[in-house]
């Protein structure tokens, strides 16, 4: 186990939570764009092959991967789960034959309440990062 571990696995979450708070903005900046598909971002933890991120790991593989040094991102995907909204607006260019506009399955408070969520988890690791620095200066403080 490297010195800076926690730093780097810290630093992988930064990454992380900044690409989620671009997604979670480009939602918002969408939310009333015809035929658009809120988009979600997918986490798995750094090391494993395939496996997704709230699945568990087996044990017998947890000695062969690195697991606990940070996340990458597996990807960005549209969520199929959320309905779309209706609005009627039979003189829009994109309505269809019954005069309904198909708006995208963004929720702004959904996306608000996520973007607090990143937000944080973006704050504690900054803050884990802080501490490790503050350590990494303690020790070398002792050694003088």
């Amino acid at each position: 186990m490297s010195l800076f571990t926690s730093i780097n696995a810290s630093s992988t979450g930064l990454t992380a939570q900044r690409t989620r708070m671009d997604v979670i903005s480009n939602n918002i900046a969408n939310v009333d764009t015809p035929n658009y598909k809120r988009q979600l971002v997918i986490f798995r933890p750094k090391g494993e092959n395939g496996f997704i991120f709230n699945i568990p790991m087996p044990k017998a593989s947890m000695a062969i991967h690195n697991t606990g040094e940070g996340v990458v991102i597996d990807g960005i995907k549209d969520d199929e789960k959320s309905p779309e909204r209706l609005a009627y607006m039979p003189g829009h260019p994109d309505a269809d034959a019954n005069g309904y506009v198909h708006l995208p399955n963004v929720n702004v408070v959904t996306e608000m309440v996520d973007l607090i969520d990143a937000s944080r988890a973006y704050e504690a690791n900054v803050s884990t990062i802080r501490a490790a620095k503050g350590m990494y200066t303690r020790a070398l403080d002792l050694l003088r």
